[in-house]
């Protein structure tokens, strides 16, 4: 879609050698559940650096997407790429490699209750056999990036939600991943809660400029991902200028099943669809 009014933040510049092409591709991928259509012909593309915020009513097929991306569903028809490699091909050793560049944040946390904290983060680390003082020292770090760190040797039942659901961002990011999906991170959430848990994702998207798309059903956490930006000299997220949204984050819409949005913050704002309207209304 073409931009829509507005001022754009220009992007941060990738890395010298960064590959260029997208992350994740889409082509044409439906899927079906006991020959229910659940997504129909669905293109799109998320590039190095990007944050897609995935939007759409309950039982859209939103979790369904992000399940195709990293490999646990795969598609009836249509081709899905990760990293270049078409995963909708991949034998399930290959996905399993693959999968140690996606990080995953589930709805609910989805924690292991009989493991600490620590072994929590470090479960993908423990299963690629690193010396356990390493496992301990990248897990310490990426409880550090959530502020989680005194956490090390607690159980998640010690946890509150918001600091179960901080746990499992640190989950996701210890193995520096290229791509993160979130699963509803703030689902079931208080507001100031949620608030601390999207300043922690867009502190992942602009300090570590990693790749990701987003599932949300609060229009609140989305535009407040896409209208401001995580300072580091003041540790806290700020709000862009008037009339500017990142131009790293984008959105993506479903609808019965269909993609009927892809575009900025400004053209999602500015749609005349009847459906987007009231969406958003």
């Amino acid at each position: 879609m073409t931009q829509v009014g507005g001022n754009r933040v220009t992007p941060a510049p990738q890395a010298s050698g960064a590959p260029s092409e997208p992350v994740v591709i889409f082509d044409d991928v439906s899927i079906a559940f006991e020959q229910k259509p659940v997504l129909e012909n669905i293109s799109f593309q998320v590039h190095p650096g990007e944050m897609r915020i995935l939007l759409g009513p309950a039982g859209v097929g939103k979790s369904v997407l992000l399940k195709l991306t990293n490999g646990l569903l795969r598609p009836d028809s249509g081709r899905i790429f990760v990293f270049g490699k078409e995963i909708s091909a991949m034998h399930e050793q290959d996905l399993f490699e693959l999968r140690g560049a996606i990080g995953t944040v589930f709805q609910e946390g989805a924690l292991f209750d009989s493991l600490t904290v620590r072994d929590n983060v470090a479960y993908r680390l423990s299963e690629e056999h690193l010396p356990e003082d390493e496992i301990t020292a990248r897990a310490t770090e990426a409880l550090r990036f959530v502020e989680l760190e005194q956490t090390l040797d607690k159980f998640p039942s010690e946890l509150s939600g918001g600091m179960r659901r901080r746990v499992a961002i640190a989950r996701a990011i210890v193995t520096n991943p290229k791509l993160i999906l979130y699963d509803s991170p703030t689902g079931g959430l208080d507001p100031i809660t949620s608030t601390t848990i999207i300043e922690l994702v867009m502190k992942q998207r602009d300090v570590s400029h990693t790749s990701s798309i987003v599932v949300t059903h609060r229009l609140q956490d989305a535009f407040v991902l896409a209208m401001h930006h995580f300072d580091r000299a003041q540790n806290k997220m700020v709000p862009l200028p008037p009339h500017q949204t990142d131009t790293n984050t984008t959105f993506l819409m479903l609808h019965q099943g269909r993609l009927v949005f892809d575009g900025t913050t400004a053209e999602l704002i500015h749609s005349t669809d009847p459906f987007i309207r009231e969406y958003i209304s």
